[in-house]
C-alpha cells in the first residue's frame, strides 16, 4: 500500500472526529507523500537504539513545533508527544508510533542503508530499523502536518505519541509503553481511545488487516541460568556440561510448544535468540545462561507455558547432574482491538 493511502486510512481512523471533511482532504493527502517517503528515509539511515533515540526524537519534535502543535519531550527518556485541538468540542484520540531501532546489521545496497554502528549489552553491533518503526514516524508526522492544516474541521482532540523503547528498555533501565503511561501520557487530556498500525512485508500492497479481540501477542523475556562444574574438555565425566544442559533445555522447551499447548486455540512460541557459555575451546565451562523470548495471545496459555517452562528446565538439568533457574519477566500485554471501534469506522475505510 502507497505511502498516501496509509496516510488516509490512519486519519480515517479518527472516525466521527472530523466529521464529512475526508474528501476535502485528499489533496493534502497527496502534497505530504514525497515528505513521507524522505522522512522514512533519513530515519532508515539514521537509527537509534532504545532510550537512545536522542536525534530521532529532535526531527520529529521539531517538525510538530514548526506545525504549531503543542509538544512534551523527554517523555520516558526520548518520547515526543504532540497535542492538536480542533476547533469544535470532542473527544480525546491518540495515535501513537514506535521510534527505536534494533542492533541487526542491514544487508543490502540500498542508497539509504544503515551503516550506524553502537554499543548494545557490551557489544559493538550495526543497528538497524528491521521493523518498521521508520515507516510509523513518517506516516504519523504526515498524519500531524496533514491534520494541523485542518484543524478547523476536527471535533475534539488528537494526541500524538511517539514511543521510544518498543523493543524493549535495556536490561536494567525503564522504558517504553510502561514508562510513558507511568509518566501520564495518557492523561491532561485524558485520552478516550487509541490507534496505531504496524507494516510488514506479508500483507499485500493496497490491503489492510485488522483483527478484533486479541490481535499482537504479548512478549516475555525469560533468563536461564544453568550450573554445571567445570573440567578440561578432555574428561567430561569429571565435570558437568552446562552447554549439553542447554541444549538439552532448548530442545525440551519446543516440545511444550508442539505437544502441550492448544494451538488450536491461539498461536504460542518459544524462542532462545541469545546463549552465552565458555572461554576456551578446551575447558568444559561452570555455567550457562540462555536468554529469549515468549509470545502469546490467550492468557492462560501463557500462565500454563511459564509453569511448564519452570518445570522443565529444573529437570533436564537435575537429570543431566546440573541445576538450573528460570526467570520470566513480566512483560508486555496482548493488544486488545476493542470490535466496537473497528464496526464504527468499517465504512470510512472503503472510501
Amino acid at each position: 500500500m502507497n505511502t498516501m493511502k496509509k496516510l488516509g486510512i490512519l486519519t480515517f481512523l479518527l472516525c466521527g472526529m472530523l466529521a464529512t471533511a475526508q474528501k476535502s482532504m485528499e489533496k493534502d493527502f497527496s502534497s505530504i507523500e514525497d515528505k513521507v517517503i524522505e522522512w522514512r528515509r533519513y530515519f532508515h539511515e539514521h537509527p537509534e537504539l532504545s532510550n537512545r533515540e536522542f536525534e530521532t526524537a529532535k526531527k520529529i519534535a521539531d517538525h510538530l513545533r514548526s506545525l504549531g502543535i503543542e509538544i512534551e519531550t523527554g517523555v520516558a527518556h526520548t518520547g515526543v508527544v504532540g497535542v492538536l485541538k480542533g476547533n469544535k468540542p470532542g473527544k480525546v484520540v491518540a495515535l501513537r508510533a514506535d521510534i527505536d531501532a534494533l542492533p541487526v546489521t542491514e544487508r543490502n545496497d540500498l542508497p539509504f542503508k544503515s551503516t550506524v554502528t553502537s554499543e548494545y549489552l557490551g557489544n559493538e553491533v550495526g543497528v538497524m530499523h528491521a521493523c518498521g518503526h521508520d515507516t510509523h514516524i513518517a506516516i504519523l508526522m504526515g498524519v500531524a502536518e496533514v491534520l494541523s492544516k485542518n484543524k478547523d474541521k476536527i471535533k475534539g482532540t488528537v494526541k500524538f505519541i511517539f514511543q521510544p523503547a518498543e523493543e524493549g528498555a535495556p536490561p536494567g533501565e525503564e522504558g517504553g509503553a510502561a514508562l510513558m503511561i507511568k509518566e501520564g501520557v495518557l492523561q491532561n487530556p485524558d485520552v478516550d481511545a487509541i490507534f496505531g498500525l504496524h507494516i510488514n512485508s506479508q500483507t499485500p500492497v493496497g490491503m489492510i488487516r485488522y483483527k478484533s479481540w486479541w490481535n499482537m501477542a504479548a512478549a516475555q523475556r525469560f533468563v536461564i541460568n544453568v550450573k554445571g562444574k567445570q573440567s578440561h574438555g578432555s574428561q567430561p565425566w569429571s565435570g558437568v556440561d552446562p552447554i549439553l544442559i542447554s541444549a538439552k533445555i532448548i530442545d525440551g522447551l519446543q516440545t511444550i510448544i508442539s505437544r502441550e499447548m492448544n494451538l488450536t486455540n491461539e498461536a504460542a512460541v518459544i524462542t532462545v535468540g541469545k546463549i552465552t557459555s565458555g572461554v576456551r575451546n578446551n575447558i568444559i565451562p561452570e555455567s550457562a545462561e540462555i536468554v529469549g523470548t515468549i509470545r502469546t495471545l490467550d492468557y492462560d496459555m501463557q500462565k500454563q507455558l511459564n509453569r511448564r517452562m519452570k518445570e522443565m528446565v529444573s529437570s533436564i538439568a537435575e537429570a543431566y547432574r546440573g541445576e538450573a533457574t528460570t526467570e520470566i519477566a513480566s512483560g508486555t500485554a496482548i493488544t486488545y482491538n476493542n470490535p466496537n471501534w473497528f464496526l464504527k469506522c468499517y465504512p470510512l475505510w472503503k472510501l
